[in-house]
């Protein structure tokens, strides 16, 4: 399939880069590969490209630091968001460009919607690779409300990982809001656990935020994709 050969591209590119961990944006380059919903997003060099990006996306946006070595951007101050003109966009570019690290800028779409949820990949030494699904966001570590599946998954362990974790009511309407697409998210997890099967070399894969709109579509706004040493 088209799609699984660029993702085949992008992890290529990067091994003959030398790099273990992808961009922000080839990681949802290869997740969308798979038929993963990601924010609209575009890289850009500089302030002045982040403007037009900007103006291309639609204010407010997202702006991000891109680089191998900013896998934790939030603690390292290269994300800033809610940027609503164009002054505010070169004045957060030149800040982030500066970060040690800092190799481009990643102009994103501002998601809207109240809820978040985190699902990935890893590589049990028993199991193999594991599905990971539940609520997301900064409280991710400290709420630890998630569940495991072996893959490959069914749409039927995808849907019952759902309604493993306490927060469930989460995926259900909330404050004006619509319920989840279950859908498209039992679609992400069968996704996840085909990727776990067919690149082996991938160790571990964090897809969080994965945003729910307030429509009850869902987005990944941040991605992290690591390749086995």
């Amino acid at each position: 399939m088209a799609g699984h050969e660029e993702a085949a591209r992008i992890l290529k590119e990067a091994r003959d880069r030398g790099r273990r961990v992808l961009s922000e944006y080839d990681a949802k380059a290869f997740l969308g590969a798979f038929g993963i919903p990601v924010c609209r997003e575009v890289v850009a060099r500089d302030g002045e490209e982040a403007v037009e990006a900007a103006r291309g996306l639609g204010y407010p946006v997202v702006l991000k630091g891109l680089g191998e070595r900013l896998t934790h951007k939030t603690e390292l101050g290269a994300v800033s968001l809610h940027l609503a003109d164009a002054a505010a966009v070169r004045a957060e570019a030149g800040r982030i460009l500066k970060i040690d690290g800092c190799e481009a800028l990643l102009v994103q779409e501002m998601v809207k919607g109240l809820r978040e949820l985190v699902c990935g990949l890893l590589r049990d030494p028993h199991f193999g690779p594991c599905v990971m699904f539940g609520l997301g966001g900064i409280l991710t570590e400290i709420l630890r409300d998630n569940t495991f599946r072996v893959a490959p998954l069914t749409r039927e362990e995808a849907s019952a990982m759902m309604e493993d974790i306490r927060g469930r009511a989460v995926l259900e309407p909330f404050r004006g809001e619509a319920a989840v697409d279950r859908e498209t998210l039992c679609g992400i997890l069968t996704a996840l656990g085909e990727v776990g099967i067919r690149f082996p070399e991938i160790a571990e894969i964090d897809i969080n935020p994965l945003k729910i709109r307030p429509d009850g579509k869902i987005a990944a706004v941040d991605a992290l994709v690591v390749l086995a040493e």
